[in-house]
């Protein structure tokens, strides 16, 4: 699990670039919709829509920016659909892309023409299925922690792995614990900056730096796009590799 905690925290470094440019704004937005739209406009009756606005708050996101988000989603409702995507980049890594979208036809029409243009195939939905395993992963600052009571804390409700990186805890729960956990923090009165169910590789794969930074580039050219959510891969990350993304 370290691997992937180590790719998170390197992403969440290069993450206040994205808040700058409005593209975590732009994202959390869409899946306040998209919980709108699912459960209503009153997050205490709509788990979803109250994971949504956590991690607004965990960002940053103005109060009155998160109110408008839920106003409009239910005033006006929307056609959000989640669809995903599966296939290959170059070397045989498996990329699985979760999308927000409105025009299903616009979304794959992107991604496939990244993958064409990269080298890389799109699969068939459940092709991956077998690669990455669905996990809990929150995101706590360290701050004002005492580390041992709040790790026996977290693997009291279920905690699997919990990593201190930097200045961040990396905690990952199996699916069935997530709520747990999530109630857990909110008992403790803990800042969350993020919470989520992501797709954690079971197998990674290895390739040379020059090899492994072209399929990077492809990863961020997919993130790039606007009904884009999140894209899970299982590219191993090395030590030079790691070095040289914290270059970047």
């Amino acid at each position: 699990m370290s691997g992937h905690n180590k790719w998170s925290t390197i992403k969440r470094k290069k993450g206040a670039l994205d808040a700058k440019r409005g593209k975590i704004f732009s994202k959390i937005v869409k899946e306040i919709q998209m919980a709108v739209k699912e459960g209503g406009p009153n997050p205490d009756g709509n788990p979803r829509l109250r994971l949504a606005i956590q991690n607004a708050k965990g960002v940053n996101m103005p109060k009155e920016n998160i109110e408008r988000a839920v106003n409009k989603a239910n005033n006006e409702g929307g056609n959000l659909q989640e669809v995903t995507y599966e296939g290959y980049a170059p070397g045989g890594v498996a990329i699985f892309i979760e999308c927000l979208t409105d025009n299903t036809q616009r979304t794959v029409s992107n991604i496939r023409a990244i993958f064409n243009k990269r080298g890389g195939n799109l699969g068939t939905n459940g092709s991956l299925n077998f690669i990455f395993t669905r996990k809990g992963i929150f995101t706590v600052p360290k701050e004002n922690l005492d580390p041992e009571t709040f790790e026996l804390e977290m693997i009291d409700a279920g905690a699997e792995d919990i990593e201190l990186n930097d200045d961040v805890y990396m905690i990952t729960s199996a699916v069935e614990d997530f709520g747990k956990i999530q109630k857990k923090l909110d008992e403790m009165n803990v800042k969350v900056e993020n919470a989520q169910l992501q797709r954690i590789a079971v197998d990674t794969k290895k390739l040379d730096v020059e090899s492994a930074k072209k399929v990077l580039k492809m990863i961020e050219e997919f993130e790039e796009i606007d009904d884009v959510q999140n894209v899970y891969h299982n590219l191993e990350l090395s030590e030079e590799l790691a070095a040289t993304m914290q270059e970047e």
